[in-house]
């Protein structure tokens, strides 16, 4: 999983990104300071990784992790390759998600670089830009396609340019492909063949002053509304209270500070787990005395799937899955403890693995 924050310049993305990662991105107070995409890693927090190993106590606890990468900012023209508009939509290609940074505080010291701060109208030029590249990418496409759809008869052809004509509409109207939802597979297969920008899945996050990072404040309601119908969410964060937060050594440091400003969980986990939801990204848990670790995977996969996870060979040669639930193992305390309860189910092919299942995978290659 890789997401990119994306923004104009100058509204907070590397000071985020430095909170999320342990990479230290340049952050100054002039366009374009950051100007090759950085990318770090970062753990996803899970307080049901520390449980299971206070039962478990394994030799190390083994989070799971996605990368972020912090983009140049973008200006107007992007997309005609003004500014380092080519490089910036050539990293937001590459990502699974866009998380895109809207400034929403006032700060006379800190330049904005069209002169006010308007997060709507913020928002508005990096969507523009991004849906002329859309339709630049769909009429370049519609070329190839035309012919063999109108002339050639070829059922596939004429699927993906029903599905470019309705693109092209809802472009042309000043909308996200995104807002698009297609009812067939066929149409689902071709939409995503079309890789568009703007129809990868989007998180807003406000950035704001430390007394509004609790409440908002009237830059983050005209967010709000701006976003309606786009199929998209909004998260509040502060990320100079996410600077200072990460400058402190102890969690209970961390959790006053917090609590001091009216807040139970920082707003980089939060960010985190915003946008392992936005992806449909769940895990599942393997818990012995060498680690306890979490495995991402997709909503809806089956065990064989997840078993891949962990290597292509527990795929091919899946028999069968052990699974406990983690509330199970929380409350009889040990996995034997669970087997005698009968509360570990053995489950084949057809299992939907769940979030937070403890999983053991037989396999024979």
């Amino acid at each position: 999983m890789k997401a990119g924050i994306v923004g104009l310049p100058n509204v907070g993305k590397s000071t985020l990104f430095n909170c999320l990662s342990s990479a230290k991105a340049q952050a100054a107070n002039f366009p374009f300071c950051t100007i090759d995409a950085q990318l770090g890693q970062v753990s996803v927090p899970d307080e049901r990784l520390t449980r299971l190993a206070e039962i478990v106590h394994p030799g190390r606890i083994v989070p799971a992790v996605c990368d972020i990468v912090d983009i140049a900012g973008l200006v107007k023209g992007a997309s005609k390759g003004e500014g380092l508009g080519n490089q910036f939509l050539a990293n937001i290609r590459e990502c699974d998600a866009i998380i895109h940074l809207l400034r929403c505080f006032d700060d006379p010291n800190i330049v904005h670089v069209d002169g006010s701060v308007d997060p709507v109208r913020d928002k508005e030029i990096i969507d523009m830009e991004l849906q002329l590249k859309d339709l630049e990418t769909l009429e370049n496409r519609m070329k190839r396609v035309e012919k063999a759809a109108k002339v050639g008869g070829d059922k596939q052809a004429r699927t993906e340019l029903d599905v470019i004509e309705t693109y092209q509409k809802v472009l042309l109207e000043g909308k996200s492909a995104r807002t698009v939802t297609f009812e067939t597979e066929e149409e689902k297969t071709a939409a995503k063949g079309l890789f568009l920008l703007t129809a990868k899945p989007v998180l807003y996050v406000c950035n704001v002053d430390d007394t509004s990072a609790s409440t908002g404040n009237a830059y983050t309601q005209a967010v709000a509304k701006a976003i309606e119908g786009e199929h998209a969410q909004m998260l509040i964060i502060s990320a100079q209270t996410e600077a200072d937060i990460a400058e402190l050594e102890t969690y209970e440091e961390k959790q006053m500070f917090l609590e001091d400003m009216g807040l139970t969980e920082s707003g980089c986990n939060r960010l985190i787990k915003a946008i392992y939801n936005l992806l449909t990204l769940q895990t599942f848990i393997t818990a012995g005395e060498m680690e306890v670790k979490a495995w991402t995977f997709r909503k809806g996969w089956k065990a064989p799937q997840c078993a891949g996870v962990i290597h292509t060979d527990f795929e091919k040669g899946f028999i069968r899955a052990e699974v406990i639930k983690y509330d199970d193992y929380i409350k009889y305390g040990s996995e034997a403890a669970v087997r005698e309860a009968g509360k570990m189910s053995v489950e084949g092919k057809e299992y939907e693995v769940q979030d937070g299942d403890i999983m053991h995978f037989r396999f024979n290659v």
